[in-house]
Formats: C-alpha cells, structure tokens, sequence
C-alpha cells in the first residue's frame, strides 16, 4: 500500500481526501500549517509546514512517501488588490511546486500528483465548445498564470527524472463545507432572495468533492495515468438558472428567479465594475472529461443532484439562523 503525502491538508479538498484515504487503509502523511489547525484523523501523520516556498524543507514530511498528492496553493482571489499578485502567485505555486517536486524525486517519491486548475485553460468557452487536455493554455489572471508555469515545470521534471507527474485541472469544486461563492448562492436561496438570474443559457462545469476525490485516489495507482493531464466534472453541465433551480429543489426552497436577459445583466455590470462576476454568472466554461473514462475507465461515481442534496443536507444543518 503505498505512503501518500498530501500537502493543503487542511483545505476543503484536503481534509475530505486525507480522511478517505485513511479509511481505505493508506497511510497518509499531511502537511499542515499548526497542530492545532484542524482536527484530523488520528491515523494522519502531521507536519507543521508554515509556508510554501523555494525555501521549504520537505524532509522529514517526505520520509518513506511513494505519492505526493499537491493541494496546497495560493488560492485564487477574485480582484486581488495586491500590486505584486503574480509575483507572489508564482512565489508559492510555481517556486514552491518545483522545490517540492525536486525534494521528492530525490526522497525517491514514485508519482507526483499535482491539483491545477482549469483556468490553465482560460476563463471562458464558447457554449458546447468545451475546453480539452490538448487545448492550447491560454490562462488570463496571475492565479491561473502561475497554475500553468506549475505544469511546465513538472512536466520537464517528469522528462529529466524517473518520477511519474499527474495533472487535474478542476472546475469549481462544491460539496459539504464549501465557502465562498457557492456557500453565498445557498444562503440567498435559503432565503428565498429575488435574483435576477431566470433567463440564463451558459454552460458551466461544476466538479462534486466526491467526484474529485475519486480521480484523484484512481490517480495514485493507476498505470496510464503517468505523465497525463486530466480535465475532471461531474459529466454533467448546467447553467447558472438550472443550477440555482437545482440547488433551490435540494434545500427544499422555492427560487425567486426573475428573467433578465444576459446582455442586461453584462450591461448593469459593467456599469458597476463587476465584470468578472457577471462573466461567471453569464459565461460558459465547459470542460470535455472524455480522456479519463477513455484513458482511465474512470467516471464520476456520484450523480450532481445526490451531490447538490449531500450539500444541501450539510448546509441546513450548520447554517447559523
């Protein structure tokens, strides 16, 4: 049974995957930023990394390790205010990604599995064009930016070194827990805000916890998967409409979805600067997940809508009234 490293622990994904694996028996190493961080699985070694840089010592995290599994990253922030962003984006992900790559190969580490994101690819798709592995990257903000120069370092290093390089790139990634935008569409629906969002026709993909999860742990054995890249969704993508509608039925609300056309919405953003948030809500970005099942026989185990309910369930049962 191989020994895995994962790196961002204590992040969203992290925490979900160091609990998996250690219920299917894997010993799991996890770097973290204290002990008293997060509480994990007692089965889970930690190590106290306090930031990710050229710099890092991953010795003793790497001791006996045959994966690396690479969560922890500077995360994308929408309108980062910082004037030296993609300095400091490429500071953590880029520096910090190739000194842990090098200090594992030469830790004798077998596969490096990296978690990219599908902003390598760019920020939008023409709809029913999704983005696939062999697209040319076309990354637009410094978090994407630095995403990419992640993956040309290792895929070099995976060509120099004996050691096997993986690459995910997922979309947003929802499930129970999950913060940020989609935490706040689940507390507008719950209760049952007016938005101006029922005449939608975009296309987005969307990825379960559950579903990345499983490609990742298919990702650490898997022969064929060596050297590859991997788009990953849950296979099926909705619009922004069709999304609030589903996620409204999974909390048991009643949406408020008024039919404003897109070009309004695009228009009144404008106005107010908040372009980039109505290219989310607006937009199409898809992603073409056929080389997994092709390459991997691999398939999202878990439906969207049992995923949007297990959200749900864990929303209602945590939101503070």
């Amino acid at each position: 049974m191989a020994k895995v490293l994962i790196t961002g622990i204590n992040g969203f994904v992290g925490r979900a995957l160091g609990a998996e694996l250690v219920a299917r028996g894997v010993n799991v190493n996890g770097a973290v930023r204290s002990l008293a961080s997060i509480d994990l699985p007692e089965a889970i070694s930690q190590f106290v990394i306090k930031g990710i840089d050229s710099t890092t010592d991953w010795q003793k995290a790497l001791e006996s390790v045959d994966v690396v599994i690479h969560l922890a990253a500077r995360v994308h922030i929408m309108n980062d205010s910082d004037r030296n962003a993609l300095e400091e984006y490429r500071r953590v992900n880029v520096e910090g990604t190739s000194n842990l790559a090098r200090q594992a190969e030469q830790a004798g580490v077998r596969r490096f599995i990296f978690i990219s994101s599908l902003k390598v690819n760019g920020e939008a798709t023409r709809l029913g064009q999704a983005y696939t592995e062999t697209d040319q990257p076309a990354p637009v903000d410094p978090y994407g930016i630095s995403k990419r120069e992640a993956e040309d370092v290792l895929r070099q290093l995976a060509c120099d070194t004996a050691m096997e390089v993986v690459i995910i790139r997922p979309p947003l990634v929802y499930g129970p827990g999950v913060k940020a935008n989609f935490q706040s569409m689940m507390r507008w629906l719950d209760k049952s805000v007016p938005l101006p969002l029922g005449a939608l026709h975009n296309q987005r993909s969307l990825v379960a916890l559950d579903n990345l999860i499983d490609l990742i742990i298919t990702c650490i054995h898997h022969p064929a998967a060596a050297n590859q890249t991997f788009l990953v969704s849950d296979g099926e993508d909705l619009s922004t409409t069709q999304l609030l509608q589903r996620m409204a039925k999974a909390l048991g609300k009643k949406t408020w979805l008024m039919p404003v056309p897109a070009r309004v919405l695009m228009f009144g953003a404008s106005l107010l600067g908040k372009q980039a948030i109505a290219q989310r809500l607006c937009g199409s970005l898809q992603a073409d997940i056929s080389k997994a099942p092709n390459l991997l026989g691999w398939v999202p185990p878990v439906s969207m809508d049992d995923a949007l309910n297990k959200t749900a369930q864990h929303f209602m049962t945590t939101r503070k009234c």
